[in-house]
């Protein structure tokens, strides 16, 4: 049997909840994600690991997501980097594409997100698996909010 591997995502966000969503919602797309949370981790991860794009958070403990893309671009020319971050003035996405990402999504968009990872990794020469796609009716909750009485 042929094995085919999924494209794998390198996903940066000092968040904890954050980094728990976004390889909750890769996985579900069958994209295999590894977390990180500093760039000091995420440096090392790239050099001892091959990645089909790379998800960066424009605010970092040890380091800014911008100065982070530069590093990796020097390192890594080619693949894709894409920015996900609240960091959402029209000045932060300028310094994100300058700083050589490919795309800027704001949090919490997270269509555009996926629309963009799938859009990269599919064009990425490196990827060898295709992207499940899926909708918002994927995600329904069990829950419902009504209003309570006055």
């Amino acid at each position: 049997m042929l094995a085919i591997s999924r494209p794998r995502v390198l996903c940066v966000d000092d968040d904890e909840d954050s980094r728990v969503m976004l390889t909750t919602l890769l996985k579900l797309a069958l994209i295999e994600a590894t977390a990180v949370g500093t760039a000091a981790q995420a440096l090392a991860s790239i050099q001892t690991e091959r990645f089909d794009l790379y998800l960066l958070d424009a605010r970092l403990p040890d380091l800014d997501g911008f100065e982070l893309c530069r590093r990796m671009r020097a390192f890594d020319p080619h693949t894709p980097i894409l920015f996900f971050s609240g960091a959402a003035y029209e000045d932060d996405k300028k310094r994100g594409i300058d700083a050589g990402a490919d795309a800027y999504v704001i949090k919490p968009d997270l269509d555009g997100l996926l629309g963009s990872i799938t859009h990269f990794v599919s064009q990425s020469e490196n990827a060898t698996a295709p992207i499940v796609p899926f909708g918002r009716t994927t995600f329904s909750s069990p829950f419902t909010f009504e209003p309570a009485a006055a």
